[in-house]
């Protein structure tokens, strides 16, 4: 099982690279931002319960987000495009333009917030 959620929820953002679009939805949700590194790195830290949301709009490759996808679903977690469309992996190219990993009583809540901005 998960452990408890905090509230606010806690957002996990790109270390280096934090968008425009996380700064707005983690603002919405009174959510404060924590830089990390690598998406499995976040992805695990939202199995471990050491924040809710894991919230990338930057581009990635299939390859940074598949394995980390599979644990959090595994989990029991929600994950994503940030427009709520499934994550569809081997196809010929490698970009994964966005991904969304949250706790699934979450999922409809940072979704609602993503389409509400205009980035």
């Amino acid at each position: 099982p998960l452990p408890p959620a905090a509230a606010p929820p806690r957002m996990l953002v790109s270390r280096t690279r934090p968008s425009q679009l996380c700064a707005a939805v983690s603002q919405a949700l009174d959510a404060p931002t924590l830089g990390m590194g690598s998406a499995g790195a976040k992805a695990m830290a939202v199995v471990l319960g050491e924040a809710e949301i894991y919230l990338h709009s930057g581009g990635q490759h299939q390859w940074d987000n598949c394995a980390p996808v599979a644990v959090a679903l595994a989990a029991g977690l929600h994950a994503s495009r940030i427009d709520g469309s499934p994550l569809v992996y081997n196809q010929a190219g490698s970009s994964m333009p966005d991904l969304l990993i949250c706790r699934r009583e979450l999922a409809d809540t940072v979704l609602d917030q993503v389409a509400k901005c205009d980035f």
